[in-house]
């Protein structure tokens, strides 16, 4: 099959992908947030905390398995895994604003993420997040299917694993401020502890720490830069 064909029918499911994940947020809204989604969060059930986390576990297995089904290399696999997750991670945001009007503009901050701690953030940091990843993507598929060699080599690992935990720990900073003003490390990570989701629902957003975020990003744009320059040769 064509590269083309591919993009075409791996866009068609995370696109799909990022329906059904703006639908489960949907109701997860009507039932927590019936006036309308704002900080601090809405107490949660432990029964609910717990199937949010199950859920994105799945829907991680589910992107794995389409690298895995789309490439035989494992630089291809990974590039197929992060497009298709950028592309349901942007799709899901333009479903919830088709949907409930939300978010009210790219600074609206949401909870991107639950493993291993919460993440937070402005929707403008993950959209320039999935923007990196398909650039990434395309890089590596563009370079395979010329024939050229698209292996990622272990300093450029190194960089993007890197860049990626700075990015991370961006994401995180906030709350994370926030839950070790009460509690250590371990038992912040303990959600089935009423006592952390107590907590956890005071958080309001501070601030973002763009500049963690922006050194995440040029660590991680200056290594596909290199990368494109090395397997051009």
């Amino acid at each position: 099959m064509s590269l083309g064909k591919k993009i075409i029918i791996i866009t068609a499911f995370a696109i799909a992908m990022g329906f059904l994940e703006s639908a489960v947020v949907v109701y997860l809204r009507e039932i927590l947030y019936p006036e309308g989604f704002d900080f601090p969060l809405s107490p949660i059930p432990v029964h609910l905390a717990i199937t949010e986390l199950f859920r994105e576990v799945a829907t991680m297995v589910m992107l794995v398995t389409i690298g895995i089904m789309a490439a035989r290399r494992f630089s291809t696999g990974f590039a197929w895994f992060i497009y298709s997750f950028a592309i349901w991670d942007i799709f899901y945001y333009i479903f919830l604003k088709a949907i409930l009007g939300w978010p009210a503009s790219l600074f609206t901050w949401d909870v991107l993420f639950l493993i291993p701690t919460t993440w937070t953030g402005p929707v403008l940091s993950p959209v320039v997040v999935s923007l990196t990843m398909i650039l990434l993507a395309l890089a590596i598929l563009l370079k395979a299917e010329k024939g050229g060699d698209s292996r990622i080599m272990g300093r450029e690992w190194l960089l993007f694993i890197l860049g990626s935990l700075v990015l991370i720990l961006g994401f995180i900073f906030d709350y994370s401020g926030h839950m070790l003003t009460q509690f250590s490390v371990g038992e912040m990570l303990r959600v089935k502890d009423p006592e952390v989701l107590e907590v956890a629902t005071w958080y309001i957003p501070h601030r973002f720490p763009w500049w963690i975020f922006g050194i995440g990003e040029v660590i991680i744009l200056g290594t596909i830069g290199l990368y494109w320059r090395r397997t051009g040769r």
